[in-house]
């Protein structure tokens, strides 16, 4: 393959081991995060995406379920949490569920999506009854539920060990974890962005136990807020470690931070330029996971598309308006939710060929 012209050694040099399959190290993404131009960067993360996956770009059909915003930590960048009573709380239980589920009989549907906030009154029992009736009435998705933050403070309330924890939710109906509450494993960043939770080593360890016990999982990284990108190659390194040692994650899914209602609003947000070469030195860095995912309601329906150029090979699902997340911290999509011909359109207006998938990236169908 043909170099386009490239202004430094350094770069050129990172070129040759990525285009040779070899991995990078730390510091040469931290010289990729501060010194390659976008274009470089996008023809590297696109060779090593292709190289993984070909042409294809993969979605599913999916909806959220967000049992409860009511959460006891209080996180600088969240925009979500409330705390009991307080105008905005909410706590579905077990009817609004059945609600949920209702309204998707005779649709097709791969996945349900279930996270939160971590109430200080409902344990692990609590939710493994509605792992039971998502199972129940759709014993054909998927359920994908929980972050390790959640796991965590449920598991310990239940009064169980972690490995008791995370079986007895398996026997409930549990498939496989969400990433989120990785928020940023630096340490010192975690302390001044979200104290009171989980510590990174809990939040890999909990990820670890769960792919020994054949639960996979995802991976996340929230940035664009006081970090650096030091921290971000520490956080990419983490999981590649991890990666290394299970290879129980499916995916990684960069995940910007939104200044809208929170306490680190100050902090602004990073460009969509910055958004595409975090997607790329992600792509690059991370040689041993399969996929990379843009988060669609995160980033709007262009940026997404623009993304697919730049390593991603996963723009998420349909979701249907089910998620408030994103749209309380200040998304465009108030009422995020996509059909299938949409996400399709995306991913065809990018040269891309559409792969409906399951969560574990079966392939259901191509378009």
């Amino acid at each position: 393959m043909e170099f386009p012209e490239i202004k430094t050694a350094a770069i050129k040099d990172i070129y040759e081991k990525v285009l040779s399959g070899t991995r990078i190290s730390c510091d040469e993404a931290l010289v990729l995060y501060t010194e390659a131009e976008l274009g470089e960067l996008g023809i590297m993360a696109s060779h090593v995406c292709k190289s993984l996956n070909g042409d294809n770009v993969y979605f599913n059909r999916n909806f959220h379920f967000e049992p409860t915003n009511i959460c006891i930590y209080n996180c600088k960048f969240c925009s979500y949490k409330r705390n009991i009573n307080e105008p905005g709380s909410w706590e579905y239980g077990y009817d609004e569920l059945q609600k949920r589920l209702d309204a998707y009989k005779g649709k097709e549907l791969s996945e349900i999506h279930i996270v939160g906030g971590v109430h200080p009154k409902r344990d692990l029992h609590y939710y493994g009854k509605m792992l039971q009736l998502v199972k129940k009435q759709r014993p054909d998705i998927h359920i994908k539920a929980f972050t390790a933050i959640e796991l965590d403070f449920m598991i310990r309330k239940a009064g169980m060990s972690l490995e008791e924890g995370l079986l007895a939710l398996k026997d409930y109906g549990l498939d496989s974890i969400p990433g989120g509450g990785a928020e940023i494993f630096d340490e010192e960043i975690r302390r001044q962005v979200c104290e009171e939770k989980s510590s990174s080593d809990l939040w890999l360890n909990i990820h670890r136990k769960a792919h020994e016990l054949g639960i996979p999982s995802n991976a996340t990284i929230l940035y664009g807020h006081i970090e650096n990108y030091s921290h971000r190659t520490d956080h990419l390194n983490r999981l590649r470690e991890l990666q290394d040692e299970t290879g129980g994650f499916n995916v990684f899914i960069p995940l910007k931070y939104k200044k809208e209602n929170n306490q680190l609003s100050e902090a602004g947000e990073v460009s969509g330029i910055e958004d595409l070469r975090n997607f790329a030195v992600s792509r690059i860095f991370l040689d041993n996971f399969p996929h990379i995912k843009a988060y669609w309601p995160m980033l709007g329906k262009e940026l997404t598309r623009l993304s697919l150029s730049f390593g991603v090979d996963d723009i998420d699902g349909t979701i249907d308006d089910s998620t408030k997340i994103y749209s309380m911290a200040g998304s465009e999509d108030k009422a995020p939710g996509l059909s299938s011909g949409e996400l399709i359109g995306i991913i065809k207006d990018a040269r891309r060929s559409p792969v409906e998938r399951d969560t574990l990236y079966n392939i259901i169908k191509r378009y």
